[in-house]
Order: C-alpha cells, then structure tokens, then sequence
C-alpha cells in the first residue's frame, strides 16, 4: 500500500513540477504588474493546497522508509525529499514573496523560472530513482 501512495505522490509532484516550469511560471513574465500582483496571490495560496499535502506525505513517506528499512536507496530518497524542503524554503518561498512585493520587476519570474529547474532536476530524480531504477 505504502508503496502505491508513494508512486502516486512521486508522479504527482514530477507532473506538476514539469507544467509549473513549462507553463506557469514563464507565463508570469506576460502579465502587467497590475495583473501578476492580483493573479499571484491566488495562484500561490490555491497551488498551496494541492502541493502542501503532497509534499508532506512524501516527506512522512521518506521518514517512514529510512526508520523501517535503511537502505542507501531510502536514504537517497529521504536526503532529496529534504533537499526540495530547503529549496522551497531558501529559494523559491522568498522568490513568491519578492513578486507579491513587487511585481512590476520582471527579472524576479525571470530568476524563478530559471531557478526552479533545481526543483525540477530534484523531483524527477526522485521519481526515476524509486519508481523506475530501483
């Protein structure tokens, strides 16, 4: 069971990782700062919902796999679950908050889109990692 939740999660957040670079965040750099500071506001508090919970239970999955069975594969999985906590966190969280702040300057989507590949990389490594080569 564990590990059909896990794939779902995994899947879940590589699709979702690859439309946000794709689609959603180079689309921020075509609307008037009065547009992105009205639509990023809702765009980040309803993303909220669905990424929050997904990224929660990975993490409590990762916890869970290297407390019941450590191995240099969960301990992988666990270290890059991580790793997308402390980017979200450092990187992309204060990103958001400069373009809430000042949507006016374009260089901050710019910077989000290119930096947001981190996550991208780190997400489908995952993925690849537990779903397809183990």
């Amino acid at each position: 069971m564990i590990e059909n939740l896990q794939l779902a999660i995994d899947f879940g957040l590589v699709v979702l990782i690859w439309i946000v670079q794709l689609l959603i965040y180079p689309s921020f750099e075509y609307f008037t700062s009065e547009s992105l500071s009205k639509w990023h506001k809702i765009y980040t508090r309803n993303i909220t919902f669905i990424v929050a919970p997904m990224m929660i239970i990975q993490l409590v999955i990762s916890i869970y796999l290297v407390w019941n069975d450590l191995s240099f594969v969960n301990a992988i999985y666990f270290a890059l679950v991580i790793l997308t906590w402390v980017t979200t966190m450092v990187i992309y969280v204060p990103l958001h908050r400069e373009i809430d702040l000042h949507p006016d300057k374009k260089e901050t989507c710019i910077k989000l889109t290119r930096k947001n590949w981190l996550r991208v990389i780190l997400w489908t490594t995952i993925f690849l990692l537990m779903h397809l080569l183990n």
